[in-house]
């Protein structure tokens, strides 16, 4: 830690005043960084200075043991005299949709079509008709239209809020919508839902060798298209997401915190600007029961890093410590983020809360790395540790809330927001099979990162409305069933939604013959003159109202 800093792109002192000043928040995001200790109250709060920082509040010097670390390891500092002034790397990226995306992106369905693409399509094809002629009498096998129909009536489920609704309520011809009828039945969309595999069971490797088989090549497969086509903005926030399933599974999580509290557990690294949900992992359990990993957030982080240089990790608590920064001051990144008091890497002093003042601040310092000890509240006291800001840079807003701080509530909600706007318009279903859970959440996520790369790309697309999002998903929607709804050999009952097919066969089949309207003229045979119609009698032609003509049947006409 003491070591000479090895990053090229910091080797001079700190100027204070180099950090531009970050946004306010909330008062609840703050309040939420706190960890309990006794405090009394008392009015303070100074920026600290280099003459007061090895002071106590009552004037009295701070023992020099008290900026050791507790492993004994690390000598902190309270000025910042011998710190270095961070310079960030260059990323090497230009952020947002890739040259690859550029090129081949030209409305909402070709940027939902790069993520499930005909590769990944049709090899759910053919593992559905495989498991569908094993298991289910009668079996059809379906093509890649057909599949994309019915993962177009998923989408447009969630556009309807209709992730909970029965299947026998969507189709209902009282209260349904008539598009899931004209799509297809929904004897056949149970059919296809039973049947969906995404591997051949009796080609996997067992699962105490992968825990992922049922869906590794799928999940493989789309995972490398998230990075392709999308290139993350300088600060990325890693932070963990919960696939709500309870059903049976090896590696299902139960996390209290979680509005779901029982799930599958992803890790996600997400760009903060756009919450492009830009790498994933699926978190499969202890390695062997009987062995606990170890600096298990150190190693989701690097892995979730990996071939990046020069950007800002944000993470919370659980993922932060000094040998994270360290390790990723070595591949050229800084990070920000909240720290346990029991790391073994801190001062004690910074631990103390007892007679501090509210919204007073401590810093701590080392050649590469700053610790702050805010008092949030009473009791309250909160720890972050940064390798981007190198002053004691404090707010001069009312909370006087550290520059460190601000910039960690601006950038941690990356994955929070995700979680957020995906379930708005989730396609998710209820199952119990595991994989089709990660699948319809697959859905999810591509249907949001394909918004992102279409408004990017087009960000005058629908600018006056308020709701884009929600159209967006409607037409990639409709775009899905359209050509499955076209080909339907035979009408459905219902009149709506045979009525829905036959505009879209007339659709798609060209604009009709153009046909000249007649003008509204009066009718010849009324006295007063003032009606006018349009109607002309078959025979003499002459323009006549309701009152002096007479309808007949075809048979009579003839």
């Amino acid at each position: 830690m003491n070591s000479e800093y090895e990053d090229s792109s910091a080797l001079s002192p700190v100027e204070s005043g180099d950090e531009e000043e970050a946004e306010e928040v909330s008062e609840a995001e703050t309040e939420q960084l706190g960890s309990s200790s006794d405090s009394d109250e008392d009015e303070s709060g100074e920026k600290i200075d280099e003459t007061a920082a090895a002071e106590d509040e009552n004037g009295r010097e701070i023992d020099e043991t008290a900026w050791t670390s507790k492993n004994g390891k690390i000598s902190w500092s309270p000025t910042n005299a011998e710190t270095f002034r961070y310079i960030p790397a260059a990323t090497g990226l230009t952020p947002g949709p890739t040259r690859y995306a550029t090129s081949r992106i030209v409305d909402p369905i070709s940027s939902f079509a790069l993520l499930l693409t005909d590769e990944i399509v049709q090899h759910i094809v053919s593992m559905t008709n495989l498991h569908g002629k094993r298991k289910i009498p009668g079996w059809r096998d379906i093509d890649a239209e057909e599949f994309r129909a019915y993962v177009g009536l998923l989408v447009l489920s969630g556009v309807y809020r209709s992730k909970h609704e029965s299947t026998i309520s969507l189709w209902s011809e009282k209260w349904g919508r008539s598009i899931f009828r004209a799509t297809m039945s929904q004897k056949r969309f149970h059919h296809i839902s039973r049947a969906l595999r995404f591997d051949d069971k009796l080609s996997r490797p067992p699962r105490r060798v992968d825990k992922l088989a049922p869906f590794r090549k799928v999940w493989n497969m789309w995972t490398h298209r998230l990075e392709m086509l999308f290139s993350p903005d300088r600060d990325l926030c890693v932070d963990e997401q919960l696939v709500t399933f309870k059903g049976r599974c090896s590696f299902r999580q139960y996390m209290p915190k979680k509005p779901a509290k029982y799930g599958i557990k992803i890790w996600a690294a997400c760009d903060v600007k756009t919450s492009y949900a830009w790498r994933l992992q699926v978190y499969l359990g202890k390695a062997a029961p009987d062995r606990v990993e170890v600096n298990q957030g150190m190693r989701v982080v690097l892995d979730m890093t990996e071939g990046l240089q020069g950007h800002v990790v944000t993470c919370d608590n659980f993922f932060t410590s000094c040998a994270l920064a360290d390790e990723l001051l070595k591949r050229k990144m800084a990070l920000v983020g909240t720290i346990r008091q029991n790391k073994p890497e801190l001062p004690p002093h910074l631990l103390q809360a007892k007679k501090r003042a509210i919204f007073s601040s401590i810093f701590a310092f080392t050649k590469t790395h700053t610790l702050v000890s805010y008092t949030a509240r009473r009791g309250k006291n909160v720890l972050l540790l940064s390798t981007k800001h190198r002053c004691p840079d404090v707010s001069n807003e009312g909370k006087r809330k550290p520059v460190i701080i601000q910039d960690y509530n601006r950038c941690k909600g990356g994955v929070d927001r995700l979680d957020q706007v995906v379930g708005t318009y989730s396609c998710r279903r209820r199952t119990n099979y595991w994989p089709l859970a990660l699948f319809h959440n697959l859905l999810d996520v591509s249907l949001y990162n394909a918004y992102v790369l279409w408004t990017s790309i087009e960000p005058s697309w629908q600018k006056q409305k308020g709701s884009k999002r929600r159209l967006f998903i409607e037409e990639v929607g409709e775009m899905l069933v359209n050509p499955h709804i076209v080909k339907r050999e035979r009408l459905p009952r219902s009149s709506a939604a045979a009525a829905v097919v036959t505009h879209m066969t007339a659709a798609a089949a060209g604009p009709s013959p153009i046909i000249k309207c007649k003008g509204r003229r009066q009718c010849e045979l009324c006295k007063e003159k003032r009606r006018r119609i349009v109607n002309t009698c078959c025979k003499c032609e002459k323009y006549t109202c309701k009152d002096h003509s007479v309808s007949i049947c075809n048979n009579c006409a003839a």
